[in-house]
């Protein structure tokens, strides 16, 4: 990590460096936190956990090569360096912040309710076309993730392309003050973490957030679609870049515009925007991309309209650093997919939509038109939705009133709230044959039982369901 020695780390997070002039001087090549990935030459942060305090493993990492270590009290006797600070979780964003600054290096940040690691992916994709990327594995997108994800630039990287994920108002500050981002994506404003932030309104403005610490110059690119993004036409000065579907946005988009001298809703110009939009089964969608003058047929090897959302954003960006249409159309079309997010599994010829990493209504109706493209006898097994505040209930029963006319043929799901979702659906589908329980282990039980050759399942709740187990048990 260039620069970055023990001496630059203490006075980056406000420590006391504790150890010799030799070492003070000498540059670490990696920072972690867990002390099984340390070595030679690496800073290690300790985090107390709630079962285990990483200060118990400084000994460790010590005999592995570490160079320096964080510490929140004095240590007796140390094998090594170390820095004296009063919270390491603190110190590790501050060092993150420092990190960041000192790098030549331009930064994609980006946040939004849905679709934020599916766009990252999207846009890294693109982007290697180009350039040497480094992107956020993972999920690792919040204030521990974040700086993590930044100790690992090397010289040698040309874009970083980082996730931010939040859940309540002040956590976007914090996050975009590490990454600083030249270019700021928002996917949208959906109905996610309502317990802390409220309203959809508090949702933008909680979102927003990133704008403080977009540099100088930098620029917000923005779905054109969404009727509370499209009130962001101006960020710090500069014009915002809209993308989306259609050249100009939606009703719903130009209803939060101020009327015209006619009383005519001013429509949102989209930089890039797609047309002729055709989903093919459950493994492609394809569309016609238009760059201003510029436009080309591409085939998003993902199915679902959303994922024309992620492209767009893509080439939004792509636009911006300089690659050709020719170089963007390449990255859209080398987009891979990743477990739990719309990942296709074959097995003794069913297929299985494991969508299971995360739910909310907006994500969770965009699965089910997926698999009502689907060939075959068509079951959702799903789950209840986190964090959706007061309204809970009712965002279940919407899901359910979504299902009508999808011909979707089942419906398993398990937990509380899902019972509401199973309400709705017998209301709404009369087609679908709907099966509630109460227990997630005979819903897996009934499943396994029930499947048969050239079913497509799709497989989706909010994380903490664990319906993980659901697709595995489906793919043994």
């Amino acid at each position: 990590m260039k620069n970055m020695t023990p001496e630059r780390i203490a006075a980056a997070c406000g420590g006391t460096y504790i150890g010799s002039e030799e070492i003070k001087k000498r540059e670490i090549k990696g920072a972690v936190i867990d002390s099984r990935l340390v070595e030679q030459d690496f800073l290690f942060i300790p985090v107390k956990g709630a079962r285990v305090d990483g200060h118990d493993f400084i000994p460790a990492v010590f005999a592995r090569g570490a160079l320096v270590v964080l510490s929140e009290h004095p240590l007796e006797d140390p094998a090594g360096a170390y820095i004296l600070v009063e919270d390491t979780l603190t110190a590790m964003k501050r060092i993150a912040e420092y990190y960041r600054k000192s790098l030549d290096i331009r930064v994609v940040g980006i946040t939004g309710s849905v679709g934020k690691t599916s766009t990252k992916e999207m846009i890294a994709s693109v982007l290697a076309e180009k350039y040497n990327v480094l992107k956020t594995e993972g999920n690792l997108n919040n204030e521990i993730g974040l700086p993590l994800t930044i100790f690992k630039i090397r010289d040698y990287h040309e874009v970083a392309v980082l996730e931010m994920g939040i859940s309540e108002f002040g956590e976007m500050e914090r996050l975009s003050r590490m990454a600083e981002p030249d270019l700021c994506v928002i996917t949208n404003i959906g109905l996610c973490h309502l317990e802390n932030l409220g309203t959809r309104d508090g949702i933008l403005k909680a979102k927003t957030e990133c704008f403080a610490h977009l540099r100088p110059g930098g620029t917000a690119v923005l779905n054109g679609d969404d009727d509370k993004l499209c009130t962001q036409k101006t960020v710090n000065g500069s014009p915002a870049v809209f993308y989306g579907i259609g050249r100009e946005s939606g009703q719903a988009a130009a209803a939060a515009e101020p009327a015209s001298a006619d009383g005519i809703p001013a429509p949102v110009k989209k930089e890039v925007y797609a047309t002729d939009i055709k989903t093919v089964g459950l493994t492609k969608t394809s569309c016609v991309i238009h760059l201003g003058e510029e436009s080309f047929a591409a085939e998003i090897p993902i199915a679902g309209t959303h994922n024309v959302y992620n492209a767009l954003a893509a080439a939004c960006v792509a636009k911006r650093l300089g690659l050709t249409a020719a170089e963007i159309k390449r990255g859209i079309e080398a987009v891979q997919t990743i477990g739990g997010r719309s990942n296709l599994i074959q097995k003794d010829g069913i297929t299985i939509i494991d969508d299971c990493y995360n739910a909310n209504p907006v994500s969770m109706q965009a699965s089910v038109d997926v698999l009502s493209n689907a060939p075959g006898r068509k079951i959702a097994v799903l789950g209840d939705m986190g964090e959706l505040g007061e309204d809970e209930r009712a965002l279940h029963a919407a899901v359910g009133d979504h299902f009508a006319g999808k011909h979707i043929d089942m419906l398993l799901c398990t937990g509380p709230l899902s019972e509401e979702l199973a309400r709705a659906v017998r209301e709404a589908s009369p087609y679908t044959a709907v099966f509630y329980f109460a227990d997630k282990g005979e819903l897996i039980d009934k499943i396994k039982h029930w499947k048969r050759e050239g079913d497509t399942i799709l497989v989706k709740a909010s994380h903490f369901m664990g319906f993980a187990e659901v697709v595995r048990a489906l793919a043994e």
